[in-house]
């Protein structure tokens, strides 16, 4: 139960059920972040190479268990890498795992790591029906990737072409529309009425803190900031208040993803930078402070803390966490594999901080 008052918000311990953690070295960084906020998170597989198969998502949860903070039991909910050559039965050895949770749509070439994507969605039609008998949401990075579609146009535009094709020729299929940026897709969400045997909703969306706070000026204010630059992009003011008002409205088609992406100052500040918003050292605080500036605190709690859980079919956290109306200030810079690493908003201070 949230108890909310002036100076404080306490919430059942919050999942993010859209994060990337890297590998290797940066586990000590990444890891430590996200298990200080929240008790689990859907661990996004685009590594170099690919996690696409179960074996390899078994390895890769063992890491990051290794690479958790002394005292934490912070859970990866592992998924798979979906590929041009990933088979049915590979959904049938992912779902006995009982540690595989979700796999992943990337279609190739459109974000981070996403090369070995899907060129077409007709191969992936088979697993797409092996995923719907066994019950293994497909969560989709939501983008067309055609030359001809202009960037702030690409999610609307999977949409039409390919997310109705897929709903309708997979009915029972669960769906997460991650990271959604514009209205289109929060109208789509919010008209589907289909629920599982459940009563659970059968396509949800996840929401960034940062597609949250910013519109697409945040990337030209003052100059170029690579630090706003992320897939998808931000989008016009009008697409950000209609996430807010997803995010705020209490629906349970929308939850927290905070698609946290961390990439070294050196590849962000680059001729050619890499996109993503590093947000997992502040997630907490930023979504507070959306949540504030709409007047809706008090419906943070359930975006944060029982949307997420109920659809994938996961208990609620029994614990708690706790924001105090204390101003902090966001570093200009943290360290990290290959330098250091600049979190979004560095330099600015937030109204609200985690108590330890």
């Amino acid at each position: 139960m949230q108890q909310f008052q002036h100076t404080q918000i306490t919430l059942a311990r919050p999942d993010d059920w859209h994060l990337h953690l890297r590998d290797d070295a940066a586990l000590t960084y990444t890891v430590a972040w996200t298990a200080t906020q929240f008790a689990r998170a859907i661990v996004m597989p685009n590594l170099k190479p690919p996690v696409v198969n179960t074996a390899q998502a078994l390895e890769y949860r063992h890491r990051i268990l290794t690479a958790r903070p002394k005292g934490s039991s912070f859970q990866p909910l592992m998924t798979l890498y979906l590929t041009d050559t990933t088979l049915p039965a590979e959904i049938e050895r992912a779902k006995a795992s009982g540690a595989v949770h979700a796999v992943k749509l990337y279609p190739a070439g459109a974000t981070t790591n996403s090369a070995s994507g899907v060129t077409d969605l007709d191969r992936a039609y088979p697993v797409f029906e092996a995923m719907q008998q066994h019950g293994m949401p497909l969560l989709i990075h939501g983008e067309v990737t055609d030359p001809e579609v202009d960037v702030f146009d690409r999610e609307a535009v999977f949409i039409e072409r390919h997310l109705l094709r897929i709903r309708h020729d997979f009915p029972a299929l669960k769906i997460v529309l991650e990271h959604i940026t514009t209205a289109q897709a929060a109208s789509f969400v919010r008209e589907q009425a289909a629920v599982d045997a459940r009563g659970t909703p059968l396509l949800a969306a996840t929401i960034t803190a940062h597609h949250l706070l910013y519109s697409r000026n945040a990337m030209f204010s003052g100059g170029m900031r690579p630090h706003y630059y992320c897939l998808p992009v931000l989008k016009r003011e009008r697409h950000r208040l209609a996430l807010v008002a997803a995010a705020t409205s209490g629906d349970a088609r929308f939850f927290l993803g905070t698609d946290s992406a961390p990439h070294a100052r050196a590849l962000k500040e680059a001729a050619c930078g890499c996109a993503g918003c590093l947000t997992a050292p502040h997630a907490l605080e930023l979504y507070a402070q959306a949540f504030e500036q709409a007047g809706a605190l008090d419906r943070l709690e359930a975006f944060a803390s029982h949307f997420g859980a109920d659809f994938y079919g996961l208990p609620r956290n029994p614990g708690q966490i706790t924001l105090r109306r204390v101003p902090q200030c966001i570093p200009e810079h943290l360290p990290y594999v290959g330098g250091d690493i600049v979190p979004l908003d560095a330099g600015q201070t937030l109204a609200w901080s985690l108590v330890a």
